[in-house]
């Protein structure tokens, strides 16, 4: 038989009508996740709630001027969308290096990486949706003594630098 590409699945006896698309309303997320002190998880795709494999997906709000304590997520590759606020990460073996992010940015969080979210408002609300790479939900509090000042450090594209 011809393979055109495409991988073809037999669907379920109801159809896919169960076990295909799910669309999880915002104000039905699950607080019963790996939390982190300085802030609120919420998951939205697990394996639990919607039988999801290899991802994670859910929100994170941090209050006004507050901060998580140092953790990592073991294994796991994070992405952070900021929906609204401004971040301010940092990252390091001391924290001794920092970037901030607004709406519409995106931040990636490499695996094992100690680091701290903050949220750099004295009066807004940080959101943030989060998804990772894995279907647990792994965050490993850590204690770091940080350093005072840390680095600021732009990313750099590395596809598209500037000649």
């Amino acid at each position: 038989m011809p393979h055109d590409g495409h991988e073809h699945h037999t669907p379920p006896p109801d159809g896919w009508k169960h076990s295909g698309v799910r669309v999880i309303p915002g104000d039905d997320l699950d607080t019963n996740t790996a939390q982190t002190p300085g802030m609120n998880r919420a998951a939205a795709i697990n394996a639990a709630r919607v039988g999801a494999q290899r991802i994670w997906a859910g929100t994170v709000h941090i209050h006004p001027d507050a901060k998580t304590g140092a953790h990592h997520h073991g294994h796991l590759e994070s992405v952070i969308y900021v929906v609204k606020g401004k971040a301010r990460m940092r990252w390091g073996e001391r924290l001794e290096f920092v970037a901030e992010a607004g709406p519409g940015d995106f931040i990636y969080v490499p695996p094992y990486v100690p680091h701290q979210e903050i949220n750099a408002s004295a009066d807004e609300t940080l959101e943030c949706v989060l998804v990772r790479s894995d279907n647990e939900a792994v965050a490993i509090n850590i204690d770091i003594e940080p350093v005072e000042q840390p680095e600021n450090v732009p990313w750099v594209d590395p596809i598209h630098r500037a000649p």
